[in-house]
């Protein structure tokens, strides 16, 4: 039972301004996981009214300091990293864990050097127009009262 809780306590995620959600399907899309694979560029992030507000991503930087920012995906052990390289913004590396699970998301901690199983907080966004060579990952955030999807675009290295 305590395991369980704690399996449960740990499947909870936070996304931007989204209010706290459990992820109810943890079942692996393992598809979904080959196909994002390996090493890739986030060449875009679109969300309406883009030149007037600011959103800032994952908790760390403005959305836009995300473009050019390199990924690395590992899915036999779910791991991978992040790295924000834009010359106009702060640096941020760090390793993250993630998964696509059956219901079309991409659940993603980010662990900034702790282990995984203590990071309880994280993101879930949907895969979107899933190719070999791009795809998108949306998330949605709250926009001045309104909930706002922000498009992710990933170009395969």
């Amino acid at each position: 039972m305590k395991k369980t809780v704690m399996l449960l306590f740990m499947t909870i995620v936070f996304i931007g301004c989204k209010p706290q959600q459990a992820v109810t399907n943890t079942k692996l899309d393992h598809k979904a996981q080959v196909e994002i694979k390996g090493e890739w560029t986030l060449v875009s992030v679109k969300y309406p009214g883009s030149e007037y507000i600011k959103v800032t991503s994952f908790d760390i930087a403005d959305s836009k300091c995300f473009v050019g920012s390199s990924w690395k995906f590992i899915s036999n052990d779910n791991k991978g990293t992040m790295a924000l390289n834009n010359s106009s913004c702060t640096s941020f590396s760090s390793p993250i864990t993630w998964y696509v699970n059956k219901d079309g998301n991409f659940v993603m901690k980010i662990t900034n050097g702790t282990k995984s199983k203590k990071v309880v907080e994280g993101y879930i966004l949907t895969v979107s127009n899933q190719t070999e060579t791009s795809f998108e990952l949306i998330d949605k955030v709250n926009v001045g009262g309104q909930m706002t999807a922000v498009v992710y675009e990933f170009q395969k290295n």
